[in-house]
């Protein structure tokens, strides 16, 4: 049986032909080793906990399980179970809708997921960002920062519900484009067509991928490819020119320049060669102000073009009219390849030194005459017709309403934020309030922390802080000034805690909002390391070892989950077990199980 690795890897290098079929694909799914990665991938997911419309877990997940799903996939009898419906509730005061698939459903389709991944990554544009292996956020924005600088629109791109209205068949085609397997079809079509299950009601599904299905993310990325890969060819066509052609303003200057360069080495007199020289420097002062480059010029178009899932930024340097022949071409596409509309009150034509939402973040060009030297130290405006990613302050106000930690206040007609105690986190001990704190402070900033405007999260921190000391007063029935006497050191708020080596403390978040910059910080979206996966024994090898890890008994062995680690008290003897090991899953025989969920395991 081959390795997984060897598979997957076989699969990428054929990717790279675009004119080559995968065939047999289907088989790879009776190899008992791809889900084995699979579990190891997503089993500690606390998702994993959420019984799925089935009313399963992953708890119990078992080799015999596994086995049991290859073989009905032999015989083409596995049929997926309708997802369980949960409305999640949106920031807009909208719902968005959420599929609990099956646990068997997951693992199946985790396998079918990395094989997608393997056939379709190396063929993705570099446009793309959402859903993708190394592609965040955070890489999108670092490319609208380098490439959109000098754009003078900004066409924001918004897809109507797309999730709900990918069109199966349309996607069934575009996946047919590369693979010649149709059972390996047919079972892609089996999870599109499972339905839901919402308020007890069984609901058939006509278009659309699960939200919270695990091959959503990469179906809807093979969908969107088309339109990446149109806008390719879009921008090839339509750019024009090399560079902009010199306004007459930027010609003078050059010509007075080169004149008095010229005229200096001749001079002699040194009064009249300071004369020269201060002509140069004032001459590179006024030269500044004007542009090198005729902004009008119509032989000279570019276009800039990034997506995360749903979400697109387009950036034009040419006329608005430009613009809306734009959008009203990527309308018409997607309405006729893809069957897909564009969102009226979100996709807007805004001009680029007014404000464009993208991915949370307010995107403009700005316009700056300040001067700067570069290298050979030519006087340059060099911020001038650059992007400027900006974190607004109304986010901020969202974000802290959100948490829960500020109230309004008006005085002489301005808006007066004020810092309030959380009540709901006053029967926490200390050490939780203090890290529930540090951590909403530091995700906060570690999302924001590409904005040019960063160091106005110190007032995020302010109002975040003072709400700290005042749900600390709380708790103790005291005030914010005793309670900073009582915590504070060395200008630090330190909360002190008892462990088994002894007494330690943590701090309050001290360490400033300095911008970063994705080309130069590799490990700004480097996810932490896991204590639970590093060099450990993977499930699968507990589980072939048929060794009860509580009572010792050979045989066959179920793995027990648990969501998280830290809800676990360690009264019982197996839940000490798991917390010595730092593990959220134990290996156990079937009685074992059954006596643990029954309580009968001291």
């Amino acid at each position: 049986m081959r390795s997984p690795e060897k598979v997957l890897n076989s699969l990428s290098e054929h990717s790279r032909n675009l004119n080559y079929k995968f065939s047999r694909l289907y088989r790879i799914l009776f190899n008992e080793e791809m889900y084995y990665v699979a579990y190891q991938r997503i089993y500690a997911k606390p998702g994993n906990m959420t019984p799925g419309s089935d009313g399963q877990t992953i708890d119990g997940m078992s080799l015999s399980q596994i086995n049991k799903l290859i073989y009905s996939l032999k015989d083409e009898s596995y049929q997926p179970q309708p997802s369980k419906r949960v409305n999640i509730p949106k920031k807009n005061g909208k719902t968005r809708p959420l599929g609990v698939p099956a646990i068997n459903d997951k693992l199946i389709q985790e396998v079918v997921r990395m094989v997608l991944e393997a056939i379709y990554e190396g063929t993705f544009e570099y446009t793309s960002h959402g859903f993708r292996p190394k592609r965040s956020c955070h890489t999108a924005l670092a490319q609208v920062q380098k490439e959109f600088s000098g754009a003078k629109w900004f066409v924001e791109g918004d897809i109507k519900g797309f999730f709900d209205n990918i069109d199966h068949d349309v996607l069934i085609k575009t996946l047919q484009e590369r693979i010649k397997d149709e059972r390996f079809i047919r079972l892609i079509r089996k999870f599109l067509n499972a339905g839901y299950i919402e308020n007890w009601t069984f609901h058939k599904t006509f278009s659309g991928t699960p939200q919270g299905g695990i091959i959503s993310p990469i179906l809807a990325n093979i969908y969107l490819d088309k339109l990446d890969k149109y806008m390719k060819e879009y921008t090839r066509k339509f750019d024009k020119g090399a560079k902009r052609k010199p306004t007459r303003e930027c010609m003078d200057f050059e010509n007075e320049m080169k004149r008095l360069r010229r005229k200096l080495p001749k001079v002699e007199n040194e009064a009249e060669r300071a004369k020269i020289i201060a002509m140069i420097r004032a001459n590179e002062k006024t030269r500044i102000l004007y542009s090198s480059g005729d902004e009008m010029d119509e032989n000279f178009k570019r276009i800039k073009y990034v997506r995360y899932a749903d979400d697109f930024l387009i950036g034009v340097i040419g006329s608005k009219e430009d613009a809306k022949i734009i959008k009203e071409d990527i309308k018409n596409f997607l309405n006729g390849k893809l069957k897909l509309e564009l969102s009226n009150e979100k996709t807007l034509i805004t001009h680029t030194e007014k404000e464009a939402k993208f991915l949370g973040y307010e995107v403009l060009v700005r316009k700056s005459h300040t001067p700067r030297r570069d290298k050979r130290g030519r006087l340059r405006r060099s911020s001038n017709k650059r992007l400027y990613l900006k974190v607004s302050t109304e986010i901020i106000r969202k974000k802290l309403f959100e948490y829960g930690v500020i109230e309004l206040r008006y005085h002489n007609g301005k808006e007066v934020w004020k810092p309030k105690c959380r009540s709901g986190l006053i029967f926490n001990d200390d050490l939780e309030i203090l890290d529930r704190y540090n951590r909403e402070i530091r995700g906060f900033y570690n999302y924001y922390s590409l904005a040019n405007n960063c160091s106005i999260l110190h007032n995020f921190k302010y109002i975040m802080e003072y709400s700290m000391y005042k749900t600390f007063a709380g708790k103790y029935k005291s005030s914010v000034r005793k309670i900073n006497k009582k915590y504070r050191k060395n200008k630090l708020f330190i909360v002190k805690y008892q462990t088994k080596s002894g007494v330690k403390q943590r701090h309050f978040y001290n360490e400033g909002f300095k911008r970063k910059d994705p080309s130069n910080d590799k490990k700004i979206d480097n996810q932490p390391n896991s204590i639970c996966d590093a060099g450990r024994t993977s499930l699968i090898a507990r589980l072939k070892a048929e060794k009860c890890e509580l009572c010792g008994t050979e045989g066959r062995l179920v793995m027990h989950h648990v969501r998280k680690l830290k809800n676990l008290e360690g009264k019982k003897s197996w839940e000490r077990h798991m917390i010595a090991r730092k593990r959220k899953t134990i290996a156990v025989c079937e009685s074992c199980h059954q006596c643990i969920h029954l309580g009968k395991i001291d």
